[in-house]
């Protein structure tokens, strides 16, 4: 399974934002990284700022090169605006809706649990971290996993309301996907036009 294996940090202060979650290097280095990080930095091309939003997207999402072009084009041959049927393509994949459901406490972690059999859909074990959720699958727990301490610790206190897409239901520890996210609901600061423009000079 392919995925980002690098410094988090580091990337993490590039863009200002915790991307792969809770970050504490962060909030004691807020500026970017390298021996001149909090200079004032030349003027960014406008391919630089381009190229900067997709690896903001990339690192989010934690979907690597091949995979991100590969959902972009599934994207651009969809009825309906690109960018933002992009960012609905990355928000139907398995291990997001893992983290969103608040299964696990980074995305990084919900692919971990994807990939090492701990999760369901429809009742049915799937290992695959891109796997797509569809509008009316449910999304849950292995049995012998709910005990797991990265997942009790992770679905308490989490706030299941906040992303209305989404259906909770705590007997079962499973969630089902009510419908797409609309743009305005998704959370993540992704300028996705940027990226179509990218894309469009390819």
């Amino acid at each position: 399974m392919a995925r980002y294996t690098g410094p988090k940090s580091k990337i993490a202060r590039r863009f200002g934002e915790p991307i792969f979650g809770p970050d504490k290097v962060l909030s004691k280095k807020n500026y970017p990284p390298g021996q001149h990080g909090n200079s004032r930095r030349r003027k960014t091309s406008e391919y630089g700022i381009q190229l900067r939003e997709k690896q903001r997207a990339k690192y989010t999402y934690g979907v690597l090169e091949k995979q991100f072009r590969r959902t972009f084009d599934k994207a651009s041959r969809s009825r309906g605006i690109t960018g933002e049927v992009l960012l609905q393509l990355l928000e139907q994949r398995l291990d997001n809706m893992v983290f969103r459901l608040g299964i696990a406490p980074t995305r990084a972690a919900a692919r971990q649990l994807v990939s090492h059999r701990h999760i369901v859909v429809n009742g049915k074990v799937v290992n695959i971290p891109s796997y797509t959720v569809k509008p009316g699958d449910v999304v849950g727990v292995r049995e012998k996993s709910k005990s797991m301490e990265v997942i009790v610790n992770s679905l308490t206190g989490f706030n299941h309301s906040k992303y209305p897409w989404i259906e909770w239901d705590n007997s079962t520890s499973s969630g089902k996907l009510l419908h797409i996210p609309e743009r305005a609901d998704i959370p993540e600061s992704i300028k996705e036009q940027l990226i179509v423009e990218l894309y469009s000079k390819q």
